[in-house]
């Protein structure tokens, strides 16, 4: 159908002119049919719920935006886009339990990067990667060796005779700077309360990949052990989510080799650090269902027989399901983890879009009731893990299925969860929707937490201020809160004070990035620009053109 229509689109494109009258007709009378009241369309439902697969494949986007007429079939001359959206606007109304789990006694997380330590400078993050191509390049050696490597000046020479050990030495390189700045993130996550984080499945860039992947134990064994030393030592918790390409269901044996492949590397980076032995066991992958691939109950056989056949003992010790926004409701999933003795994570948000409408609405009421709540801990239980849930919010204004999977910057509220789980929350300000939280409710450690001042960090070094000095005419120069001083042909650096305070400042390496002395890492909703350095303002009179003429 969409092919046809814009097959119709460039015929129309490539006719002949239209006389100016002709013109006039046309546009008249698509005015017309435009201000017509349009007729009202039938009420639909998604094709989950009558029955039918919404997955088109392995990518999460596939389908979720397909729906069909209440009788299954499909509705004639209707347009799509206007028909999910009626669908989403026109659904029934969520019903979302009272229930808060105050006093907290959980740990609260977020999900692999800081906001705050990401734009510190330098930077603190765990997901240093590159492209393919890169790891290609630096097979070549540098045109200089004996300097550093340069973005333009000092590049790998293509010219001398490739080693396939140097690309593999820079890749390695970006994962160990990737691991040593892990014990950097959990200190701070500990000064301001946060004891659960995510860590990033990017920290070994292409670790799994089947031409360019590479085992870990030979060359990160001890930075990894030492980052398992600090998870130890402050009693965090730390978890991993293999990508959405982690699919043990799908019917493409490359894609289950890949599977398999990813989740041996994760598991052998968790294993790595060395974690004591209840730290250990709470230290899980989580994963999805993935696609439908055309039937659930033969996608759930391939799951079956993948996971008993192909995953090491150790794979299955941290593997847990996630129910996703896409195809799989907690309903799908929650039979197979029981019979796979499998722990299941349960996302609130991604329930809201994908849930059995005959047995559960919308909302967190039905789905935090007995019935399913006490199934879905014991899959926890039974292995002796600590339980953790997933909770996000969907944008404001938004309707539609696709629209709605999109997770806010913050959240407003606590799910209806035990008061002692471990709860990560998936929202785009990561900590900062953390600290949201702890402020809201006052949890444990939120007197800590004081507003940045914006584009300003006092837990970075600030070298004295500069002073540009022109020829020597054997005047003098006077400037505030200094000596007079002679004006020569050189730039030199002098400790001044401006409104009283001291523009010199140097931090320790414990220091750096910890929020200074008044411990200021908060930025509020839409402040994220209070991380940067506050842009030059040009002084020219700003003219509009308009008044121009």
């Amino acid at each position: 159908m969409a092919s046809n229509t814009e097959e119709d689109v460039k015929k129309e494109d490539t006719a002949a002119p239209i006389p100016k009258q002709a013109k006039k007709a046309k546009s008249s009378t698509a005015q017309q049919v435009a201000t017509a009241k349009p007729p009202r369309p039938k009420k639909k439902v998604p094709l989950a719920a009558v029955g039918r697969d919404i997955s088109g494949g392995e990518g999460e986007e596939d389908g979720d935006d397909a729906y069909v007429a209440s009788d299954g079939g499909l509705e004639e001359g209707a347009d799509p886009v206007l028909e999910v959206a009626e669908r989403g606007a026109a659904r029934l109304p969520a019903v979302n339990s009272s229930y808060l789990p105050l006093p907290w006694k959980g740990r609260i997380g977020y999900a692999c990067l800081n906001t705050y330590l990401r734009a510190a400078k330098p930077s603190v993050f765990c997901s240093r990667t590159c492209r393919m191509a890169s790891i290609v390049d630096h097979r070549h050696p540098l045109q200089d060796p004996s300097q550093p490597e340069h973005l333009t000046k000092n590049r790998p020479d293509k010219t001398q005779k490739a080693d396939v050990a140097l690309g593999q030495k820079y890749v390695e390189e970006l994962g160990l700077a990737n691991a040593r700045d892990l014990a950097k993130m959990l200190r701070w996550n500990d000064k301001y309360g946060i004891k659960f984080m995510r860590l990033s499945s990017e920290m070994f860039p292409f670790a799994s990949h089947p031409e360019h992947g590479y085992r870990l134990v030979p060359f990160a064994s001890e930075v990894l052990a030492e980052a398992g030393k600090v998870v130890a030592e402050l009693g965090h918790r730390v978890t991993m989510h293999p990508g959405q390409f982690t699919q043990l269901g799908s019917p493409r044996k490359e894609v289950i080799a890949g599977s398999v492949r990813d989740l041996e590397f994760h598991d052998e980076l968790l294993s790595l650090l060395k974690l004591p032995e209840q730290q250990d066991r709470d230290a899980v992958m989580i994963i999805h269902m993935g696609g439908v691939f055309g039937h659930k109950a033969a996608t759930l056989d391939r799951f079956r027989e993948n996971y008993t056949n192909l995953l090491s003992p150790s794979i299955k010790a941290r593997l847990v399901l996630e129910n996703d926004d896409v195809s799989w409701s907690v309903h799908d999933l929650l039979p197979v983890c029981e019979e796979l003795n499998i722990p299941m994570v349960l996302d609130f948000h991604h329930h809201n879009i994908v849930f059995d409408p005959t047995k559960l609405r919308e909302g967190t009421y039905d789905i935090s009731q007995p019935e399913l709540m006490d199934r879905i801990l014991a899959t926890w239980r039974r292995k002796g893990i600590r339980p953790k849930m997933h909770y996000s919010e969907q944008c404001a204004g938004t309707v539609t299925p696709r629209d709605r999977r999109k997770h806010s910057p913050r959240v407003m509220t606590l799910p209806p969860c035990p008061p002692d789980m471990d709860l990560m929350i998936e929202a785009k300000d990561k900590e900062q929707a953390v600290f949201e939280l702890m402020r809201t409710f006052k949890l444990p450690g939120f007197e800590k937490i004081n507003d940045m001042i914006p584009h300003e960090r006092e837990d970075e070094d600030r070298p004295p201020a500069k002073i540009l000095k022109g020829k020597s005419s054997g005047k003098k120069k006077k400037v505030k809160g200094s000596d007079a001083v002679d004006v020569e042909e050189s730039v030199v650096q002098m400790d001044v004070e401006v409104d009283g305070r001291d523009m010199g400042r140097t931090v320790t390496a414990d220091e750096f990035a910890m929020g200074g002395p008044q411990n200021r890492v908060y930025w509020p909703l839409g402040m994220e620009h209070w991380l940067k350095p506050k842009k030059r303002e040009s002084n020219k009179i700003k003219v509009d053109p308009e008044e121009e003429l």
